[in-house]
């Protein structure tokens, strides 16, 4: 795998930010959702903020404590929480306690399959949830980092300390640890199923190619990368983590393998949250100086939704349908994009 270096400025961009309807929210925000077509803001304690495409908000309390994880399949918000919870939202606003930890652990993960399965995690122990069927627990070497399961079957990815570890919970024996060294905490699998790619303490991702588990080092970031994004159709993947958007080739048998990524919107400025469209080859992407971009990724084209300035973007999303575009900062201030 070869390494990235950065890439030259780019000209001047056109603006939509007089289209963006403000959002003030009175909460640090961690992540961003949509259920149906309202956006849900998940505050670093207790609350979720609904904002409509009027911009009207609603505050919904899910959690007792700080909310620790999150996952969404457009349908419903799962979280957990300190409070040793894990709990549901759906669009209507209502909210489901799904499981409580019996010795009230953290939790530090959790993960929504699309037959409405789920998956959390507290220490070392990630527990699967599906359907009518018993829960079923296994225990890794070390604390989990992440939890995310395949496009295809019920097979867990559970990334953690020196590797990941792939489970099929309905099968006895059939973790399948996957080494590399080091922390691995986010986890994502490519949506053709073939790759399996994590996130690192260190500034780095890594990846598996799961045919035959031969490895995939992604570097030269200069600093954690902390948000990732499949394109539409799984080709590239989008990460956080320099002064351009880094997006990895995922269209051949052999990935990324002795290729170089793209590198697109350059700033002086960390990419800080990355967002793809679902159905075009276009992204969004937010920085550490507050500015929000959208990336033509043929080109590289660029449009401003927002200006430098603020905190950095802690959170952006897109509606399904591709229309609608939210985002919001560390302190809670962000807005709404109809296109």
């Amino acid at each position: 795998m070869k390494e990235f270096t950065p890439a030259p400025d780019s000209a001047s961009i056109v603006s939509v930010t007089d289209r963006v309807k403000p959002v003030t929210l009175g909460m640090g925000v961690t992540s961003v959702h949509f259920l149906r077509d309202r956006a849900a803001f998940v505050g670093g304690e207790e609350n979720v903020a609904f904002v409509d495409d009027k911009g009207e908000i609603t505050t919904v309390a899910v959690h007792s404590g700080g909310i620790l994880s999150t996952a969404c399949d457009g349908k419903r918000l799962v979280m957990g929480g300190d409070d040793g919870k894990v709990v549901a939202l759906d669009a209507k606003g209502e909210v489901t306690l799904l499981a409580t930890d019996p010795k009230r652990r953290w939790i530090d993960a959790v993960a929504l399959h699309p037959d409405g399965a789920y998956a959390w995690s507290a220490g070392k122990v990630a527990t699967v949830k599906s359907g009518k069927s018993e829960e079923k627990s296994l225990e890794v070497p070390s604390t989990v980092g992440g939890l995310a399961f395949a496009p295809k079957g019920l097979r867990l990815a559970i990334a953690h300390y020196n590797g990941a570890t792939l489970w099929f919970p309905n099968m006895e024996g059939s973790a399948e640890f996957l080494p590399w060294a080091g922390s691995h905490l986010g986890v994502t699998f490519s949506p053709d199923n073939k790759f399996l790619v994590t996130t690192m303490h260190e500034a780095a991702l890594h990846g598996w190619r799961l045919a035959d588990n031969r490895h995939m080092r992604m570097t030269g970031y200069p600093g954690r990368v902390r948000s990732m994004s499949w394109s539409a159709g799984g080709k590239g993947l989008a990460t956080s983590g320099a002064d351009t958007v880094i997006i990895w080739p995922f269209g051949s048998k052999d990935g990324p393998m002795g290729k170089e990524p793209a590198m697109l919107a350059p700033l002086q400025a960390r990419v800080s949250a990355v967002a793809c469209h679902p159905k075009n080859d276009i992204l969004a992407a937010g920085y550490s100086d507050g500015t929000v971009l959208m990336v033509r990724l043929e080109d590289g084209a660029e449009i401003l939704v927002r200006r430098n300035g603020t905190p950095p973007v802690a959170a952006l999303a897109w509606n399904a349908k591709g229309k609608l575009l939210a985002f919001a900062d560390e302190n809670g201030d962000g807005g709404m994009l109809e296109l």
